[in-house]
């Protein structure tokens, strides 16, 4: 049942999405368009519309592996430095390969988002005492000594203003020809899907994957790949979205558990919902202008991660 509302809530935030900008386009100018309102929903709404979705269902699903693999639910690609390691590889590609294609800069990219979940992973391993609050703080950390290399060789290398553009999503650029790299977390989503009991087994610790046969090491590594892939294509994309991968599984396993195949396709489907509200909200708000993404999830999403934080104190 929490599906079907939830697919009857993306369709209608879908519909809405697709005629709210400056330029008016009514679902009746469907039946007879002209030149310019055809070019405005191929060009413009309809990518940004693909977009969004996309963005929303593999941010969402990035952070349910992450929560899954670290055992700890404030885990995700905002706290696990994964994206300041992503936006640290897009610097490197822009000062050393300048004229890198935008495929070569998300190789690249992805290496060094790799490196630093592996990093934090790394970390976590080491951490004798694992508080479910002290974790994300941890990555929090990593992430803002990343973040500070970054915007010093920015600054070094004058760079800081081509930088900033992965710095907060904003999807009012998206359009034809320059989202479709958004299109490589399609084919991640089914992997996840086909890993998610192996992620589940992975999730309960080393020993017991071991035990039952599974090997932990490569489930891992999988998993991390998926995630370093997915954010990147998004940063590249439309930048960062920060709390999307962090608060939504967390509402999920709140109504439905915590088995991850059980969760993914309500994980996707309220993930695509947040982000489409979200900027529908931004888009409205100061209309004919609109407020970036990021800034809006930042808003409601550090709202939210209150609240979660709270309440698992409260229930501690």
């Amino acid at each position: 049942m929490r599906k079907v509302l939830l697919l009857l809530v993306l369709i209608i935030l879908s519909v809405t999405s697709l005629f709210i900008g400056v330029k008016d386009v009514s679902p009746l100018d469907l039946f007879h368009l002209n030149g310019e309102e055809r070019e405005i929903l191929t060009i413009s709404r309809v990518p940004r519309l693909v977009s969004i979705l996309l963005a929303g269902i593999s941010m969402s699903i990035c952070g349910l592996i992450m929560q899954q693999l670290s055992r700890n639910k404030f885990v995700s690609p905002t706290t696990a430095g994964t994206m300041d390691s992503a936006r640290l590889g897009i610097l490197v590609s822009m000062i050393i390969f300048s004229s890198a294609t935008m495929m070569q800069k998300m190789i690249i990219a992805s290496l060094f988002a790799l490196a630093g979940t592996f990093l934090f992973m790394k970390i976590l391993d080491r951490i004798k005492f694992k508080d479910a609050i002290f974790i994300p703080l941890v990555g929090l950390m990593l992430g803002s000594i990343i973040s500070s290399m970054t915007t010093f060789f920015a600054y070094k290398y004058d760079l800081i203003q081509s930088i900033s553009a992965w710095l907060h999503g904003d999807f009012s650029m998206v359009m034809a020809g320059r989202y479709e790299m958004i299109y490589i977390s399609v084919p991640l989503v089914f992997i996840a899907y086909l890993f998610a009991n192996k992620f589940t087994l992975a999730g309960m610790g080393e020993d017991f994957s071991i035990n039952v046969g599974l090997n932990y090491r490569l489930i891992v590594n999988i998993g991390l790949i998926i995630v370093a892939l997915s954010t990147t294509s998004v940063i590249l994309t439309v930048g960062a979205i920060p709390f999307l991968g962090l608060i939504v599984p967390n509402i999920v396993s709140l109504y439905n558990g915590d088995n991850l195949k059980k969760n993914l396709l309500d994980t996707a489907l309220l993930g695509a919902v947040f982000l489409l509200a979200c900027d529908i909200i931004g888009r409205i708000l100061i209309y004919p202008y609109e407020i970036p993404i990021g800034l809006t999830v930042g808003v409601i999403g550090s709202g939210i991660f209150l609240y979660i934080l709270m309440r698992s104190r409260a229930y501690a």
